[in-house]
């Protein structure tokens, strides 16, 4: 089981998780706003991302290493990083992510 599902770190990143939600708009992989009041399972419902991902290395709950996400951005970003040759790997995000679909015209049925 993840780290940020568990003991400790779990009331952390809830915690955080929070934080998050209640001061940021804006996703931190493709720059759109976030429609807070979507729900899951619609593509552009809110959700929190892990800049740097566990399954690479970061941290489960710290507040630096958590983002305002849409859903859709952050499964199309998975663990992936960004090969960046000037800085080595570096998290997916800020617009380098390239978006398969255009989920802004989305209805969900």
């Amino acid at each position: 089981m993840r780290l940020d599902k568990t003991g400790a770190h779990r009331s952390n990143f809830e915690r955080n998780r929070r934080k998050i939600m209640a001061t940021h708009n804006t996703c931190g992989i493709c720059g759109q706003p976030v429609d807070m009041t979507l729900k899951t399972p619609h593509p552009m419902a809110p959700c929190i991302d892990h800049i740097i991902p566990i399954a690479k290395g970061g941290h489960p709950s710290d507040i630096a290493n958590l983002q305002l996400a849409h859903w859709s951005c952050n499964r199309q970003k998975s663990d992936k990083l960004f090969k960046d040759s000037t800085k080595g790997n570096l998290p997916v995000g800020n617009r380098n992510l390239p978006q398969s679909m255009d989920w802004t015209d989305y209805k969900s049925k």
